[in-house]
């Protein structure tokens, strides 16, 4: 995976059927940060041994470019899983993606599996957070491995198992969304906002790219190639919010004394952080050419 600063971008992260060979190929093209190749929902169970076997041709195939290419497995003690975990970490892609990652147990059992397949170390553990015990311990699973660097959420499976229903603006779930989001910066890992369901509602899904942003999320998991541009953009600082904290880095350095104000605002320390952090994501799209 391409970085910098330690930053990963990981605005756009796209699920694509590795049961679908022309969806494979076109996302070779698809100006995504990340594609997860999946074996789970996407794939009926009659096609799971064929689309295991093509995913892991992708992605060993060295054909996606700057892209993170991952692969989604089937949970644990599915009759899938083992199979897949094995196959995937020998096809040595960016990251093997788990459903239903519930505890540290869990993420134990995976890195264990991942080591013993022979997994390479650039190889790493995308969990993802989508059950009650999942969200009320994922502080616990952020940290329980260094090879855990990414937790996505299933904002679908959440709702399935609180019993809610997708609300605009998902106000009946933003708790544990933000739990989640607790988790991951306590860790220090990276965090990927829930698919949107409506592939035809744009105004609906850049509402809610730009909730997740506000919120703290480092990208969102799509289910469309039209969803691209939008996450992209949404999740990308604008020239303006570069100018800005370049502005505020320059009138605190200047100021010399710990405080400083900047178009009216006070400037401290905390500030100038959240500034470097926003030319950082700038300048690791930038690297990236994208």
């Amino acid at each position: 995976m391409s970085t910098h600063d330690g930053f990963t971008p990981l605005r756009s992260v796209l699920y694509m059927p590795s049961s679908n060979a022309r969806a494979l190929e076109k996302a070779r093209t698809i100006d995504c940060d990340a594609l997860i190749l999946d074996l789970e929902d996407a794939v009926a169970p009659d096609a799971k041994a064929d689309a295991r076997r093509a995913a892991c041709a992708a992605a060993a195939s060295g054909e996606y470019g700057r892209r993170a290419v991952t692969i989604r497995v089937n949970a644990l003690g599915t009759e899938w899983h083992d199979a897949d975990l094995a196959a995937a970490a020998q096809a040595c892609p960016a990251g093997i993606v788990v459903p239903k990652v519930s505890s540290v147990e869990d993420v134990h059992t995976l890195v264990a599996a991942m080591e013993a397949a022979g997994a390479p170390e650039h190889t790493k553990l995308w969990a993802m957070i989508e059950t009650p015990d999942g969200i009320l311990d994922a502080r616990a699973i952020a940290r329980a491995s260094e090879r855990l660097t990414v937790l996505v959420l299933g904002t679908n499976d959440i709702v399935k198992e609180l019993y809610a229903e997708h609300v605009p603006g998902r106000w009946n779930i933003l708790p544990s969304l933000h739990q989640v989001l607790l988790a991951a910066r306590a860790a220090g890992v990276e965090v990927v906002d829930g698919v949107y369901n409506d592939v035809k509602d744009t105004e609906g899904f850049l509402a809610e790219c730009e909730q997740g942003r506000r919120m703290g999320f480092d990208g969102k998991t799509l289910i469309h190639p039209g969803q691209v541009e939008g996450a992209n953009r949404a999740f990308s600082p604008d020239d303006d919010a570069v100018a800005d904290a370049e502005g505020l880095i320059a009138a605190f350095d200047e100021a010399g004394s710990g405080v400083a104000t900047y178009r009216g605002r006070m400037v401290e320390q905390l500030h100038v952080d959240s500034a470097r952090r926003t030319l950082a994501i700038a300048e690791a799209i930038r690297a990236l050419g994208a």
